[in-house]
């Protein structure tokens, strides 16, 4: 019992000597022993990145799930440790619409057909999204919310810790400094060596801490990586259900195209050219070069001449106007009066169609 009176007395004792130098050092009456310079930066950083991983994680949760009430539904679900209703997401429901609607009006006419054929593509892009989703939650958030809810907290503890420590080696600088009789200089001198060998673990234990954030960038980069390859297969399979879904439609009668493109166009119908999938995206370096090629096909069109041309990419077309091509063979193609500015004219032989000018390299 005595020990146990004796314990709380020398913790209230330490707690008022920290509060009293605590105290001193906001009013400029006591000296404060500032962290070395590389501390300092790796405290900085390590805030730094606790601020931007949660600003990066609530965009990324809006982008995953734009409605607040559903995400808020989601938090609560997460945090009873229990799984959330599953529902049908925007395209989903769009889709459903659509093959209702589609069902309604008869599979056997154009219309009704047309309707069954976007509600299934639409709930393809709702199951993409959905995988997307999880994809995103399990291989970025995650990591994210890992990091902020263990190893900060861990760097938050021991950083505590250290202000802790060297408020109490200030205390003792200033209680060696007060004393006057030789016995109390002994034991301030002794209690300043014990509170500056404790400081110092402290300063190092933190230190190591806080570099080990170098590491967390490189897993966040890592996950910043499959986040995007996530986003990227996703994106790549709307386009491509969307481009199966259009070739679907081209087959309709024309009777049904849309009124206003019709007469925009004088009648013709209008084809938008299709770029597969895993065709890569041009590099920034790449600039000039289409600049050029794109200055090749302007003074082909004012020329009315031909050319001849590579074909970077498998091409199938979509109407009985249109000429297939094969990689790496190369055509003769020019420009036609009254052509789109996205087609020329192709001919490989015996065989004339038009072709989109994006599948195409102009040769000299």
């Amino acid at each position: 019992m005595d020990f146990n009176v004796k314990r709380l007395a020398a913790d209230a004792g330490t707690f008022l000597s920290r509060a009293v130098q605590f105290t001193e050092e906001k009013l400029g009456q006591a000296e404060k022993t500032e962290l070395d310079a590389h501390l300092e930066n790796l405290l900085v950083r390590a805030e730094n990145t606790k601020q931007w991983t949660e600003r990066i994680m609530k965009q990324t949760e809006v982008l995953l799930q734009p409605n607040p009430n559903v995400r808020l539904e989601e938090f609560v679900y997460e945090k009873l440790e229990k799984k959330a209703p599953t529902r049908m997401n925007n395209h989903e429901l769009l889709g459903q619409s659509m093959i209702d609607s589609g069902s309604e009006f008869g599979p056997g006419t154009a219309y009704g057909n047309a309707l069954t054929k976007c509600g299934e593509t639409q709930k393809q892009i709702g199951g993409a999204e959905r995988e997307f989703i999880q994809s995103a939650a399990i291989n970025f958030l995650t990591p994210f919310r890992n990091f902020l809810e263990g190893d900060f907290k861990t760097i938050l503890k021991e950083r505590k810790l250290l202000q802790v420590k060297r408020l109490d080696l200030d205390a003792a600088k200033t209680r060696l400094k007060k004393a006057r009789m030789a016995d109390a200089r002994a034991a301030a001198e002794q209690e300043l060596r014990m509170t500056q060998s404790e400081f110092d673990r402290q300063a190092e234990i933190t230190r190591l801490l806080l570099e080990g954030v170098s590491s967390t960038h490189a897993h966040h980069l890592r996950c910043l990586n499959d986040f995007v390859e996530a986003q990227t297969t996703y994106y790549a399979q709307c386009y491509q259900y969307m481009v199966d879904l259009q070739k679907q439609l081209g087959s309709f009668p024309s009777s049904f195209s849309n009124n206003n493109q019709s007469s925009v166009s004088g009648g013709a119908s209008i084809s938008v050219p299709t770029i597969p999938v895993s065709a890569s995206l041009p590099s920034v370096s790449a600039g000039h070069s289409s600049a050029a090629a794109s200055g090749g096909f302007s003074e082909l069109r004012s020329s009315n001449g031909s050319r001849k041309a590579r074909v970077l990419y498998d091409y199938d077309a979509a109407s009985s106007s249109e000429l297939s091509l094969l990689a790496d063979e190369v055509i003769t193609v020019s420009s036609v009066p009254g052509m789109d500015s996205d087609w020329l004219m192709g001919e490989r032989g015996n065989q004339k169609g038009k072709v989109p000018i994006t599948y195409l390299e102009l040769l000299n």
